[in-house]
């Protein structure tokens, strides 16, 4: 399975998504994850980029929000706790599994 991480420098919350991932991909054999940097809102919208960060299985985004617009923007996700700058462990092994 891959796994792709896009994001842009300026978010912060990418590396905490990065670190879940590695988790999980130490976990699961034959995952493999890679990161695609986004470097500007033309990249961003040749590749419909909603937000950083994103996460996709085999291209297809685990947390889709069509609402959301295209472009260098820090993402926010629903957690059980509240809204996060990433999605949690359990959320990720969740949409992992059923991807």
């Amino acid at each position: 399975m891959d796994i792709s991480l896009q994001y842009f420098d300026g978010c912060p919350n990418w590396t905490i998504a990065a670190e879940r991932l590695a988790v999980i991909a130490a976990e699961r054999p034959g995952v493999i994850v890679s990161r695609q940097l986004v470097e500007s809102p033309e990249d961003a919208e040749a590749i419909g980029f909603r937000g950083s960060p994103s996460i996709l299985v085999d291209g297809r985004d685990l947390f889709p929000d069509p609402s959301a617009a295209v472009g260098l923007a820090c993402r926010i996700y629903a957690t059980p706790s509240g809204f996060a700058g990433a999605p949690t462990l359990a959320q990720l092994r969740e949409a992992i599994s059923a991807a």
